[in-house]
């Protein structure tokens, strides 16, 4: 089968597995795995950040950061589709006490601050999707952010990246790591859609910030021990950066016959049925998603070729 449902679904290759199996290792908990050490500091330095924390999903390194950044009571602004609301069963009010409102538009977010005052949910934090998964892999433009950065700061506010997929807005545009990175208070990036490895995602901030944050993984749940074999297969991932552009031509070209466009790595199609499309796709030997009753999605990887993508245009078109 041709699996294109996520980027998710990659698996990890020879030399990446021997990578893990020659990690060195400690116990993470108290801070003396060398190869998680190393990793977090490599990830940190490439965007600019004073330090960062690894986590081994990347809804956890969200939620994390929204703890890190609003307060029981206050509120972020997320866009309507983010991530961090609508797919993560509503973590920031389980666990961070955080309510949260919705624009459609980074344009939007001025008008929509609210401060401290009688009977109000003051606003404490942004967040941004880069890249946006479910309007199609879509990069936020450079401008647009820092845009977002002033208003932010003219109004106290935190901003947070959901960077999950920031490896490709990187490669797309070709925007510094660290020129994105210095945008946002807090980042959410992952290693295991694109870049391959198997787990783990960083949450990246100040020294201080950060701190805070060890606590907040143990009570979530993430203070794991040895994790240097997940590290040590994250910082093999970061190599794969480069390649990423690989994927964007696939899933262009993908798109093209497919009669849509794809801005990275991620293609949506509207049709009348997505549940009979994706059982057809299935027949004809390929796996993908259904978004929404009218929406399918493709994502490439690593583990999809030329030959993949020509297979998926012939079990498609008949269905579309």
């Amino acid at each position: 089968m041709i699996d294109l449902r996520s980027d998710t679904v990659t698996r990890p290759g020879p030399e990446m597995r021997a990578a893990m199996a020659a990690a060195e290792v400690g116990d993470d908990v108290y801070g003396e795995d060398p190869t998680v050490n190393a990793l977090q500091d490599r990830v940190a330095a490439l965007f600019g950040h004073e330090a960062a924390l690894w986590t081994p999903t990347g809804s956890m390194a969200n939620q994390i950061a929204v703890q890190l950044i609003a307060s029981p009571g206050q509120e972020l602004l997320a866009d309507t589709d983010a991530h961090v609301l609508a797919y993560e069963l509503g973590a920031a009010a389980a666990y961070g006490g955080v309510s949260s409102r919705t624009y459609r538009e980074l344009s939007e977010v001025p008008a929509m601050i609210r401060k401290e005052g009688y009977n109000a949910v003051p606003t404490a934090a942004v967040v941004v999707e880069q890249t946006h998964n479910l309007r199609g892999g879509t990069v936020v433009p450079l401008t647009d952010l820092e845009a977002l950065r002033e208003t932010a700061d003219a109004h106290g506010l935190a901003v947070h990246c959901d960077g999950a997929r920031i490896w490709h807005a990187h490669v797309a545009t070709g925007v510094p790591l660290a020129e994105y990175g210095r945008l946002f208070d807090t980042m959410a990036v992952c290693l295991s859609k694109g870049l391959g490895a198997p787990a783990g995602s960083l949450v990246l901030g100040s020294a201080e910030r950060i701190a805070r944050a060890r606590p907040i993984r143990k009570r979530m749940g993430g203070g794991l021990r040895q994790v240097g074999i997940y590290a040590a297969a994250g910082d093999y991932a970061l190599g794969n950066i480069a390649r990423l552009d690989q994927d964007h031509a696939r899933a262009a070209r993908l798109a093209g016959a497919l009669g849509v466009t794809a801005a990275t790595n991620i293609v949506l199609v509207t049709v009348p049925d997505a549940a009979r499309v994706v059982a057809g796709a299935r027949e004809g030997g390929v796996l993908i998603g259904a978004m929404s009753p009218t929406v399918v999605r493709l994502v490439t990887h690593q583990d999809v070729d030329d030959a993949d993508i020509d297979t998926t245009v012939a079990a498609l078109k008949p269905l579309l």
